[in-house]
């Protein structure tokens, strides 16, 4: 993982900022405006009380003009304050709505095994906090530092022109807290590293915690996972405090420098007045100056802890998009029509490479043919699944559909010919209709009713509060599993396509429901290829062919009634479960 630098970071964020240039030249030309107005308004000021040297001495006339003037000098200077941060807040939104939009598009064009190895939370925190981070740190950091070298170079002008010894004071000493700042704050940049690593972790486990919260209270581990929470929140703590502490005495000690110089101007200025060297009002123009040339530089001291966070967070956000895409299959045809034939060929697979898992697998799948994948637990049974809709790419070997290298074709192309319900099933925040249409948007009320009658959802559906139009809770916990399990399979069945993959489909439904979607199922199931992934082996009796897996190979493979004749693996693993049952 590359860990970038300042430059390095910016850079990248150029190209998402570079679309909204003009709201950032708003920003600044009004930010810009504004320290304009706002360093007038000490000269006037020092006018206004030279105005008022002495009793029975006081120009009220000029003075009234100049409180008018710096009335106005205010008043518009706020404004074009208010429309700098306006327009500023306005880029950083939509710069953070472009990086999260090129993460989101990002992870769609990754492998699946960037999204089967890392952590959930972790990646949202990156698509979230991380983001907000980087607009927060670059885009607020930059504004406050071209503002703040212009402000710089603007008072130190109009400093020159009231005095130069006074003003060869701050230029010279000024310097002095900003690179103070820039030594403290460089010991806290790893430290900040570390601290939104943390803060990925934590939010990767409480997200995990919270998903799996009826598994956890089931076997009572609320207290371990409270204490596993509450170490990594230590942790977490324990890395913003010390990050925290070097930028925290940042700024004090710039603070601390610019009074000292603040006070020299005081006192240098109070022995030229005595002299008759300067006059009063322009000591006190001088000293506001001062101020103004000085408040930058506590700024920037400021930023520079968001700008470490920044730099730490971009550093996520980045190596993430660049992270390796899937292989571009653009140039590919498509595959427009599907006979449901599939075959493998001396395919070789293994997640890790260091382990084997399958090896030299063979299979030829006529059309229409119906083959259960049966086998112990990590045997390969759900990585078959995995390769035949190429989530993973084949190490050795080839699987084509319809005569076609589906690594020679479009992805989405073959895939759309196939119909899944997997295991967990699926559900998203919205009407059981737009759920039960989610492959076939523009499907009619009719095809949507008809599909969930075949899968027998139709009565429980009408029972729901508002039938269809019953909106599923963002878990889908205001439904059963069974009835989970139901919607996506009238999900499949409103899609009709020419192969079907059911992995446990039929595991989260009781047994009496179970016959009524297996009825449903075969007639679905007639005239299409489908791939049966089954741990109750009493589902897959019918099968045309069932392929016995274990270490990846098929040691078996026959019709049901065949395969327990030869009193083989299939016959033991048969008559184990119905034992056990």
């Amino acid at each position: 993982m590359a860990h970038l630098g300042f430059k390095k970071a910016l850079g990248k964020l150029l190209p998402y900022v570079k679309p909204h240039k003009r709201v950032f030249f708003f920003s600044i030309f009004f930010e810009i405006l504004s320290i304009v107005l706002n360093m007038c308004v000490p000269i006037i000021t020092g006018y206004a009380i030279d105005c008022m040297v002495g009793a029975h001495n006081v120009n009220f006339h000029l003075l009234f003009i100049y409180i008018g003037i710096i009335g106005v000098l205010v008043a518009f200077g706020v404004l074009c304050d208010w429309l700098g941060n306006f327009n500023m807040e306005i880029l950083s939104y939509r710069t953070a709505q472009s990086l999260r939009v090129s993460i989101y598009k990002k992870l769609n064009n990754m492998p699946i095994k960037f999204v089967d190895n890392n952590s959930h939370g972790d990646v949202m925190n990156t698509m979230i906090a991380d983001v907000e981070n980087i607009t927060d740190g670059f885009l607020e950091g930059f504004k406050a530092i071209v503002c703040g070298i212009f402000q710089i170079v603007v008072v130190g002008v109009m400093m020159f022109i009231l005095n130069v010894p006074l003003a060869i004071i701050v230029v010279v000493f000024a310097p002095i807290s900003l690179l103070c700042a820039i030594l403290i704050t460089r010991r806290s940049k790893a430290l900040y590293r570390q601290k939104v690593n943390f803060q990925g972790e934590l939010s990767g486990y409480a997200e995990e915690m919270l998903t799996n919260m009826k598994i956890i209270k089931a076997f009572c581990n609320e207290r371990s996972t409270v204490t596993e929470f509450a170490k990594l929140n230590k942790d977490l703590g324990t890395s913003s405090e010390k990050s925290r502490f070097y930028a925290s005495i940042a700024n004090p000690t710039a603070r601390f420098i610019n009074k000292l110089i603040n006070a020299m101007i005081a006192v240098v200025g109070a022995f030229m007045a005595i002299a008759g060297k300067i006059k009063i009002g322009r000591i006190s123009s001088f000293l506001s100056y001062s101020s103004n040339f000085t408040s930058p530089i506590n700024d920037i001291t400021d930023i520079f802890a968001d700008l470490n966070v920044a730099v730490a967070s971009a550093n996520r956000v980045f190596n993430l998009l660049d992270e390796e895409n899937l292989s571009s299959d653009r140039n590919l045809p498509e595959l427009k029509t599907c006979n449901g034939e599939v075959s493998l060929k001396n395919v070789e697979f293994s997640y890790e490479k260091s382990f084997k898992l399958i090896t030299n697998l063979n299979l030829d799948v006529k059309a229409g043919q119906r083959i259960a994948i049966v086998g112990p637990t990590g045997c390969g049974k759900s990585t078959i699944i995995n390769l035949l809709m190429r989530f993973y790419d084949v190490d050795a070997g080839t699987i084509k559909v319809s005569g076609k290298d589906i690594r020679k074709v479009k992805r989405n192309s073959f895939r759309r010919f196939y119909g899944m319900v997997l295991q967990e099933s699926w559900l998203y925040n919205a009407s059981v209709k737009d759920n039960v249409a989610y492959g076939k948007p523009n499907a009619t009320m009719d095809e949507i009713v008809t599909a969930c009658k075949l899968a027998n959802a139709h009565t429980f559906i009408k029972k729901l509060p508002n039938g269809y139009d019953t909106i599923i809770s963002e878990r889908a916990d205001n439904i059963s599993a069974g009835q989970k399990q139901l919607l996506c399979i009238a999900r499949v069945m409103l899609v009709h396509p020419p192969m079907l993959i059911l992995d446990e489909a039929t595991s989260n439904i009781d047994t009496r429901t179970e016959q009524k979607i297996q009825e449903s199922l075969d007639t679905m199931m007639k005239g299409r290829t489908c791939f049966i992934v089954a741990h109750r082996l009493s589902t897959i009796v019918n099968a045309d062919t069932i392929l016995v897996m274990n270490n990846g190979h098929i040691i078996e493979q026959g019709k049901h009634a065949e395969l327990l004749a030869k009193k083989g693996f299939y016959y033991n693993l048969f008559n184990s479960q119905f034992s056990q049952n």
